[in-house]
């Protein structure tokens, strides 16, 4: 899966002539700086809190705590919907989230969350460590989730993408 470009990319809405790009949808999706990741808790309500994220290599990536409610509810059900807002666009990734193990990999998403939100993360046995993190978070360490998108929604909202609503599967 690993930077793999979607199987197909269909309109959903009636009124435009042409799908969004991917790569304008998965750029904007990379660069947003709030995203909110939606899971399920136990009782079946959705669970819903605003996270940081990073694109790498064609996956988005996430942290929680194993004592917060979505990683708790992550572990149960690994099923998640992660949206975002830019100024052209809403977006919506539909996949499931797996704990990142691979030293390998933990170190470009570290380098990643370092790079884009100067968060000073460093890798530690299977997740990451850091003087700081969310209020909400609790202490470290911060487990790093992969989340493979199943589906992405672009929804047009700038003039340039006006009605250009587009669903890509992966």
């Amino acid at each position: 899966m690993t930077g793999a470009a979607p199987k197909s990319a269909k309109l959903i809405a009636a009124d435009a002539t042409s799908p969004l790009p991917w790569e304008t949808v998965r750029d904007a999706l990379a660069d947003v700086r709030m995203y909110w990741l939606a899971t399920t808790h136990p009782t079946g309500r959705p669970h819903v809190r605003p996270v940081l994220a990073v694109w790498v290599d064609g996956l988005l990536y996430t942290t929680s705590t194993s004592a917060a409610q979505k990683g708790r509810n992550l572990a149960a059900d690994p099923r998640c919907t992660v949206t975002a807002r830019t100024d052209t666009m809403d977006i919506v990734l539909e996949g499931a989230a797996v704990k990142v193990t691979s030293h390998d990999t933990l170190d470009r998403v570290a380098e990643a969350y370092r790079a884009k939100y100067d968060w000073p993360v460093t890798v530690t046995d299977g997740g990451f460590d850091a003087p700081y993190g969310a209020p909400t978070a609790g202490p470290p360490p911060y487990q790093p989730y992969e989340i493979a998108p199943a589906a992405v929604f672009g929804f047009g909202t700038a003039d340039e993408f006006a009605g250009r609503a587009t669903r890509f599967a992966f």
